[in-house]
């Protein structure tokens, strides 16, 4: 018996109730300044669930399914907020940010593992890998009763014949026990004429198939290095387009001629600034002010905001306690990352690297550009770091850990640089990796400041090209010319046998190879962290910042008998974690911190303390403060 995987009716049934509510987007011009203004007479339906429930399957030995590809981010617009709200509910041990698919494949793996179905198999989006969805396979792969991933393509192309639609997804197909599986890589992919279909040439190989939809060493299987700690955080968040200014208007508000504006009109990057062509523009940035400070000192400010931000804000409340905030303090953005603007702080220049993109890129930017969300941005000044970080080893780690959205490689804080194992290299092979570094971003910067229509994208596309020897076209051969991508080529590899030797390793190791050198060289780091021994990456900060941590923690105090208690063995798998700390928490008689949970364990990270406590969070059983803790 083989039953489709979709419900739609997945809270169960729909008792709903309507009400009206602003659609979020209708505007009208306002009766004095001709602006737009939001228009309240936009009024759409929606409701409001009551009970919800997940939906009761068919029993079935097979599942087979192809559920929607929604974005975790868009649920909430595309289902309506009601759907949303019910269907997280329902399921509260699934991540909010996972895509729709994800909820399918959480219910059909539990009915497999559980013997209650035989096997199913899905065609999903090809975030699956990535470290939310991950979270959900993980979760399976190491219960008591596991599954295991009989078959898995991790990113393959799709084309609708009928509208033209050319995405990427997953196909995975999940079995009880735990048994090696099958894994087939796309090595060529032809593209026909539209609505012809695709040629696409499949590699085989066979073993245990990890969360990651990787076989061979278990990447997934790294813990967080404190030495890395404290550093590295995405750019903000503004929610609100009327921040961002051009020069021009900046110059018309007073840039240049107000006193003290200088530090609150910043240069503004988002990825496609950094990889693509410049806007050039600003961004308004009144972080430390109050709004009776801004209309004080900065008066044509404070009407710009007032105008461009305030009633999109105003409009959004309501909705979430997000939304709430946001309009309460309308001038400011909507996470301002106070964490990042302190590591930034002290430096001259910064590294930094766009979250998704084609080629993992790292560059050093000036410490007056202020980076948007979409910037992983790493508070380091020191050329060797840029150097590591720019090498083939990091950029192959980062490739197997942080996932891909479409066919394009993301880069996850948490996966990719938490858990890096820097060199412990000599003073000597320190300063040749750092002159490399150097000449590598003078190099990019120089060629672009020469020709300001090449892009770090278009060099990079070339260079990949000449890594692979094929044949470059005329645009191809332009570019080259222009970025002296040969010569951009030899600084690479120049740079690439400088890290390999600072790891002390080989020459010639194949990816397989490099990455379960850096596997083992991160359960080494972790041990030697565990007895003290932290190699920090900036020790006058983050040393600074353990310090203050810690007498943080002493200053909330912890009762005496839980400091002579004797530290508890963490467990390896996730369900054992969360039973864990689940059990340190009812011994608790008030609020306690993520440290004073992780220093209850011997050799549990903060870093995935935190991620377990979310996990009960989500669940409903603690509580967390309304606050952001990225990067803390």
């Amino acid at each position: 018996r083989c039953w489709p995987g979709i419900r739609w009716n997945w809270c169960g049934t729909r008792t709903a109730s309507p009400f009206s509510r602003w659609d979020g987007h209708t505007t009208k011009p306002h009766p004095t300044t001709g602006k737009e203004v939001p228009d309240e007479r936009a009024q759409v339906e929606s409701y409001t669930y009551k009970n919800p429930r997940p939906a009761k399957w068919p029993k079935a030995d097979y599942i087979v399914g192809n559920p929607p590809y929604i974005g975790g981010k868009d649920i909430r617009s595309v289902m309506g907020e009601g759907y949303a709200e019910a269907l997280w509910s329902t399921h509260k041990d699934v991540a909010k940010s996972v895509d729709f698919v994800m909820y399918w494949w959480d219910m059909a793996a539990d009915l497999v593992r559980t013997g209650k179905s035989r096997r199913f198999g899905f065609i999903t989006t090809n975030s699956l890998p990535q470290t939310f969805s991950r979270r959900v396979v993980e979760k399976h792969l190491a219960a008591k009763q596991p599954l295991s991933i009989r078959f898995a393509i991790p990113d393959h192309p799709w084309v609708d014949a009928a509208d033209g639609a050319d995405v990427r997804v997953a196909m995975t197909v999940g079995g009880p026990g735990r048994e090696q599986g099958t894994l087939c890589r796309v090595v060529a992919d032809e593209k026909a004429a539209k609505g012809a279909g695709r040629d696409v040439a499949l590699n085989e190989s066979k073993g245990s198939i990890h969360a990651n939809l990787r076989i061979g060493v278990d990447i997934t299987a790294t813990l967080p290095l404190e030495a890395n700690d404290y550093i590295c955080s995405p750019g903000v968040k503004l929610h609100g387009s009327g921040f961002i200014v051009t020069p021009e208007e900046a110059k018309k508000l007073g840039l240049g001629k107000t006193k003290g504006l200088k530090k609150h009109i910043r240069p503004y990057l988002n990825g496609r600034d950094l990889t693509g062509t410049s806007r050039g523009v600003m961004v308004i940035d009144l972080f430390g002010l109050t709004v009776e400070q801004v209309r004080e000192n900065f008066p044509k400010v404070h009407q710009w905001v007032v105008e461009r931000v305030k009633p999109q804000r105003e409009a959004q409340a309501g909705r979430t306690k997000d939304a709430d905030q946001y309009a309460r303090d309308w001038w400011l953005f909507g996470k301002p990352r106070p964490v990042l603007r302190e590591a930034l702080s002290r430096l001259s220049r910064y590294i930094a690297t766009v979250e998704t993109a084609k080629h993992r890129v790292f560059v050093f930017l000036d410490q007056s550009i202020l980076p948007d969300n979409m910037l992983v941005n790493i508070a380091l000044d020191d050329a060797f770091h840029l150097g590591v970080l720019s090498s083939g080893a990091h950029v192959k780690w980062a490739l197997a850990k942080g996932g891909n959205l479409e066919d394009r490689p993301r880069y996850n804080k948490t996966q990719c640089f938490d858990p890096f194992p820097f060199p412990d290299c000599s003073e000597k092979q320190k300063a040749r990796i750092s002159e490399l570094s150097e000449q590598l971003d003078k190099h990019r910067k120089d060629r672009q400041a020469e020709h300001p229509d090449l892009t770090l994208t278009g060099m990079y596309n070339v260079l990949e090209k000449l890594r692979a020897g094929d044949e470059l076209t005329e645009k191809d051969h332009g570019i080259h010319d222009k970025g002296l991508v040969a010569t951009l080529k030899s600084i690479h590899d120049d740079l690439d046998a400088a890290v390999f030797e600072a790891y002390g390793w080989p020459k010639g190791l194949d990816d397989e190879e490099i990455l379960e050198r850096l596997v083992v060289l991160n359960h080494e780091r972790a041990e030697e962290e565990r007895k003290g021994n932290i190699l920090w990456l900036r020790p006058e900060y983050q040393e600074a910042k353990a310090k203050k941590e810690i007498q943080e923690e002493m200053d909330v105090g912890v009762a005496p008998e839980a400091k002579k208690a004797a530290k508890r063995p963490w467990p390896k798998a996730l369900p054992e974690q969360v039973e864990a700390v689940r059990a340190v928490l009812a011994e608790q008689s008030g609020p306690v911190t993520t440290n004073e949970i992780a220093k209850a364990f011997k050799g549990a990270r903060k870093a995935r303390v935190e991620e377990v406590l979310e996990t009960l969070a989500a669940l409903g059983r603690v509580r967390k403060p309304a606050i952001d803790l990225f990067g803390l």
